[in-house]
């Protein structure tokens, strides 16, 4: 049976209210945040927040930990967040987390929230062992997203761009295979393989202090929109 529920995953407070109702009527083993965006130009929300990050970073967090008192109960518990290869780019910024500073440019701000969104799994990783956690690339698919957010990189590259297929088979394998939850908890997938989290001689790697700052920071923007949030 398939439930459809539409939530606005750039708005904290709707995620709160989907996610209180979620827990009263649901069990859960499988949480895939796929749900993104590519905003080119500086744009706000009606809570002020910049759209990319609010969308990306902000409403994957806020989804995932007010679901994971849910997945906490199950014996096989799996999250799956859906990444971008783009991340290898980007060393994480945490005082810039909205993108205030300097020339604003969306596939930049993307990349930052790919590597956010790493990190984040990461941690989560640590802090609950009892869920599987994975974070993954799913290579270059021909998407409507990639179509209108980067039309001139779609119009370049449409003839060896994979099908939407091809891109959600390893969320798929990670969701539901037996062999990915062999393989530690936390990692970043690229066609079922474990692959690396920065590039040879990349100088994105952060200390741990900003790592554990970057949850610390998304967790006050949670509480205050959960608070903000009716009931």
């Amino acid at each position: 049976n398939i439930f459809l529920h539409v939530v606005d995953i750039s708005n904290p407070k709707e995620i709160w209210m989907f996610a209180e109702k979620f827990k009263n009527e649901y069990r859960l083993n499988v949480l895939i945040n796929n749900a993104g965006c590519m905003v080119n130009n500086r744009e706000l929300t009606e809570d002020g927040l910049e759209k990319n990050f609010a969308t990306n970073t902000l409403g994957t967090y806020i989804l995932t930990t007010a679901l994971l008192p849910l997945l906490e109960k199950e014996a096989d518990a799996r999250v799956i967040t859906v990444s971008s290869g783009g991340m290898l780019v980007q060393k994480l910024n945490v005082p810039d987390l909205q993108s205030g500073s300097g020339t604003f440019d969306g596939i930049m701000v993307y990349a930052q929230n790919k590597r956010q969104q790493v990190v984040l799994t990461e941690q989560w990783a640590k802090a609950h062992r009892n869920i599987h956690f994975s974070v993954m690339h799913p290579g270059w698919a021909d998407t409507p997203a990639v179509r209108s957010s980067m039309p001139d990189f779609y119009q370049k590259m449409k003839n060896v761009l994979r099908t939407e297929a091809q891109g959600a088979d390893t969320v798929v394998w990670l969701a539901i295979s037996s062999e990915a939850t062999k393989l530690p908890s936390g990692l970043f997938f690229q066609d079922r393989h474990p692959v690396p989290t920065h590039l040879p001689l990349a100088s994105t790697h952060s200390p741990p202090e900003d790592e554990e700052k970057l949850v610390e920071v998304l967790e006050e923007f949670s509480q205050k929109f959960k608070s903000a949030s009716p009931g």
